[in-house]
């Protein structure tokens, strides 16, 4: 990257922060970001970018950014929505809406992608076409999922899709960058079991839904310690059972929840027919019945080795060989980037936010430092893959 370059980039930073800010205080959720979506339309216009698109999800907004000279076409993606968090945090630019927050710094990705559509519009020497994303309901909802279904990458011929997410502690503009697994899949399941309902007093009388959900979950334990690969990574998590309403009656039914994390499909699989397996054949030993719904949300977010190669090399040219850390072990998070990875080559990558508060919690705010790093990381890319 030429001093040129990273002085324009630099010079974006404080109306960066501004619109952070702006999107900060104004938090919309999956597949509500409508203000949101306005205010990135509003923004890309002024920039010069008239081809925009918005048929694809509900929410959310694509725009076209033309070379000066023909050829390939890439991807650039970021997530727009907030959670369902009340902050904490005594900022002048705190949620403005109550009981939703901006807890996983989509706000700042969205800043970022949005520095780099200001700077590649105006700097179009590149030869090829950059799409740029912003792409709702990430978290939960699986905008990428809905996305890719709607025809995103029949539309465009997307040959590659870049993708990242500011990483609280992780050393400041430090970046990590894995060839393969970065995170895990994210499946939901519930059982569901029916008994015989019985007085306290007289448990012989009925079928009991609550000793079969405490074996139930007890045994749900083996799948990792008994059935996986020790070298394989899964997480089984049981968060919620539900049953009863009183102190003198045994319960006729009962609800176990939970969800599923892996590195593969195969141990998707996996955890899949064991959970169906040992739910209804626990309940069978007490006489009860097992019903068990299993839910796929999203898939494991697998890098492919082109990009991650283009990435580290673009992270090395940017912040040195030493800022930038390889393979480390994937997270059991999960990200529905992961639908736009099975469609078509590309790479999710993280930018250290320095020591603060993780996401997800109702302190965390994105750190301003990272933004400019992520737009010389984004345009960098462009260079890589579409450079004169």
């Amino acid at each position: 990257m030429t001093s040129t370059t990273a002085k324009s980039i630099a010079a974006l930073k404080d109306e960066m922060i501004e619109w952070r800010h702006h999107i900060h205080a104004h938090p919309e959720t999956a597949f509500e970001e409508k203000l949101t979506t306005e205010y990135i339309i509003e923004k890309l216009k002024s920039f010069g970018i008239t081809e925009l698109y918005t048929d694809f999800a509900p929410t959310g907004v694509v725009g076209v950014i033309q070379g000066k000279n023909k050829g390939r076409t890439i991807g650039l993606r970021s997530d727009i929505d907030a959670l369902d968090i009340v902050e904490e945090n005594k900022i002048d630019y705190c949620s403005k809406i109550p009981g939703k927050m901006h807890a996983c710094g989509h706000d700042g990705h969205t800043a970022t992608l949005l520095g780099a559509a200001k700077y590649l519009s105006a700097n179009r020497d590149f030869s090829g076409t950059v799409v740029v994303i912003f792409q709702p309901a990430e978290e939960n909802e699986g905008g990428g999922r809905v996305m890719v279904e709607n025809g995103l990458f029949e539309k465009f011929p997307i040959e590659a899709v870049y993708g990242m997410h500011n990483q609280p502690n992780l050393e400041l503009n430090h970046f990590l960058i894995n060839h393969g697994p970065v995170m895990a899949s994210y499946d939901v399941f519930e059982i569901k079991i029916t008994g015989v309902g019985a007085h306290a007093a007289a448990p012989h009388l009925g079928k009991d839904t609550i000793l079969t959900a405490t074996h139930i979950v007890n045994n749900l334990q083996t799948i990792v310690s008994r059935n996986l690969n020790p070298t394989d990574s899964l997480v089984v998590s049981v968060t919620q059972i539900h049953s009863g309403d009183t102190w003198n009656v045994l319960p006729q039914h009962a609800v176990i929840r939970g969800t599923v994390r892996a590195l593969s499909t195969e141990d998707q699989y996996l955890a899949e027919e064991r959970i169906k397996h040992i739910s209804i054949g626990t309940a069978l030993t007490f006489c009860t019945k097992a019903e068990v719904d299993y839910q796929r949300r999203y898939p494991a977010t697998i890098n492919h080795t082109k990009q991650a190669d283009i990435a580290i090399k673009v992270a090395q040219k940017i912040v040195g060989n030493d800022k930038v850390i390889i393979d480390s072990p994937p997270t059991m998070g999960s990200e529905d980037f992961a639908f736009m990875l099975q469609k078509v080559p590309g790479v999710y990558i993280k930018i250290g936010a320095g020591k603060g508060t993780n996401v997800h919690n109702p302190s965390y705010n994105f750190n301003d430092e990272i933004l400019t790093t992520g737009v010389e990381y984004f345009v960098e890319i462009v260079n890589q893959e579409l450079g004169n």
